[in-house]
């Protein structure tokens, strides 16, 4: 039976909710009780749903990660659009593993860290907003790359890249820190995509069109 931990402390909150959503909801609250003060049922019932989905959009359960040697779990909740060999991209020199993770609007949006290792530095590149979905995303999109290297100097790469409604990139690491497997780095605002390069001798775990939850799922192993 697989082992599995708690890589940070569990929330207090039945519904945890990420902090970047907090401005969010309470703006979208108090206009809908702005709106029900007036009398405007129709319009403040929208707003009450909104309110919810914001809520929901924004919500972040704790997750419980796999303790195996090598395992990379996968940095977004969402479905496998890529997986496979690449022999150029940007995002790492030589032949490399990719695995992209499409993530729609209803799906958790928290990123998490793919492996223990250092960052060695953080690209933020902006572009345009095309469809996460597709495959030239990942080069034209506005997007973030961290460059981790574990303490057996093996190399990856993990790329948020924004959607074709996500505007906001969050990122809460920086060049130098120590990063630990299933931890909690950063988000991305409504719908949008990630992706992960590895050494072209890791092992992918999982297949286009997989179903993956971020810090859980093992997407891979380092060679």
């Amino acid at each position: 039976m697989d082992k599995f931990s708690l890589p940070e402390s569990p929330s207090r909150f039945a519904f945890p909710v990420a902090s970047a959503g907090y401005p969010l909801i309470f703006a979208a609250a108090f206009a809908t009780g702005a709106l029900a003060l007036l009398q405007l049922r129709a319009l403040a019932l929208l707003g009450l749903a909104v309110t919810f989905f914001i809520a929901y959009f924004f919500r972040d359960p704790d997750r419980v990660v796999p303790v195996s040697d090598g395992a990379l779990v996968s940095p977004a909740d969402g479905r496998v659009v890529i997986a496979g060999k690449v022999d150029h991209t940007l995002f790492y020199d030589g032949p490399c593993q990719k695995v992209s993770i499409f993530m729609s609007v209803f799906n958790v949006h928290v990123n998490r860290i793919p492996h223990e290792g250092q960052v060695e530095k953080i690209e933020y590149h902006p572009g345009k907003f095309l469809n996460a979905s597709l495959d030239k995303a990942s080069e034209d999109n506005e997007r973030n790359a961290v460059f981790i290297i574990t303490d057996r100097g093996r190399r990856f790469c993990v790329v948020q890249i924004a959607g074709l409604i996500a505007r906001r990139i969050i990122c809460h690491i920086q060049a130098g820190d120590t990063v630990y497997r299933g931890r909690r780095f950063g988000m991305i605002c409504f719908g949008s995509r990630l992706d992960v390069y590895l050494p072209v001798d890791a092992t992918l775990n999982v297949a286009v069109g997989d179903r993956v939850k971020a810090g859980t799922s093992i997407v891979g192993y380092l060679g």
